[in-house]
């Protein structure tokens, strides 16, 4: 296989995502998506003036020419890219699969949103540690939290929770196992002047954090829920495939009366209608209404779809699945 097969390809998904969203090219997106747009190997993101190549390949050795002619190709077309970074999920070493810079002299760190600047590092981990397929739910999130209190569970780099302090939020929690990731949480609340609450930054594990809130009375008007599909620690497992209502229901009773859960299922293999059917489920009793789907945006889904995806997530768009609920707690 040769770089022909993949240049129309690439071509074509980078045509279609003109013009790019930011002429100042600040902004993050998602260029070519492989397993959809025909060449399940490579995604292309762009952060910033950053090109970041994902290697899914098997055995990555093979297309590593390929690759940097698709790079080559890719900094040709787009002439204001600086720095180019290769993730190979393969790879033989942890510096390979969370990033090598293969071109140019420093990446990005820092990306511009509708707005709100997010503090990037994208070598950290095996992903980029900012998802491009949550971006409308951090518009959405940013357009409904004013006033309201938040409490971001699984925040990773905390990308979601400075959304809503983007919308004027008045208290954003935001957890997670990992104290890195929250150290890049607040950088963004740096970079946007938001204040910096220590106690507000929580690297804990999820199920023992949600056991002090539910002790001590805590309640939030907004839970977001956005697990990784699979993990498993001597404090509890998290398996988005099938065990979603359970996590839903740890979180329940710590939203206020009339307030919102934000849902969010990743599991590949986890059907739309199957999560639709588990939140049904859980609305049956009249204290969860679904308020809205969130979709996942075009140029994550693929916009020059090639075949069907591996498990169809109708009514959403996308394997990301996102849903909003509102809360009615019981009168005691």
């Amino acid at each position: 296989m040769t770089f022909d097969s993949l240049r129309p390809l690439l071509e074509k998904a980078i045509a279609s995502r003109q013009p790019l969203p930011d002429p100042h090219h600040q902004a993050a997106l998602r260029l070519f998506n492989g397993f959809s747009e025909g060449y399940p190997d490579f995604t292309l993101d762009v952060y910033g003036r950053t090109l970041l190549i994902h290697n899914y390949a098997d055995d990555p050795a093979k297309n590593q020419a390929i690759l940097r002619e698709a790079a080559a190709f890719t900094q040709a077309l787009l002439q204001w890219l600086e720095a180019v970074i290769v993730k190979t999920r393969s790879g033989q070493t942890q510096t390979e699969k969370h990033g090598v810079l293969i071109s140019g002299d420093n990446a990005d760190t820092k990306i511009r949103e509708h707005g709100v600047w997010y503090s990037v590092d994208l070598t950290m981990s095996r992903d980029a540690g900012f998802y491009l397929d949550t971006r409308n739910l951090r518009k959405w999130l940013i357009d409904n939290m004013r006033g309201k209190t938040i409490l971001n569970t699984f925040a990773y780099t905390g990308s979601l929770g400075v959304a809503a302090a983007a919308g004027e939020a008045a208290r954003v929690v935001q957890q997670d196992l990992n104290k890195r990731f929250l150290d890049v949480a607040k950088s963004s609340h740096t970079l946007n002047g938001f204040a910096i609450q220590k106690r507000d930054f929580i690297a804990q594990d999820f199920f023992p954090a949600i056991a002090r809130f539910k002790s001590m009375k805590q309640y939030f008007d907004c839970v977001i829920l956005d697990p990784p599909f699979f993990s498993s620690t001597s404090k509890g497992r998290v398996d988005l495939a099938n065990e979603s209502k359970r996590l839903i229901n740890k979180v329940r009773p710590l939203i206020n009366d009339g307030g919102v859960l934000v849902a969010v299922n990743n599991a590949l293999f986890l059907s739309g209608a199957a999560f639709m059917q588990t939140l049904e489920e859980l609305c049956k009793d009249g204290y969860l209404k679904i308020r809205e789907l969130i979709p996942v945006p075009a140029d994550c889904v693929g916009i020059n779809r090639i075949g069907a995806p591996i498990t169809d997530p109708a009514p959403f768009n996308h394997s990301t699945k996102i849903a909003i609920l509102d809360v009615k707690r019981k009168k005691i």
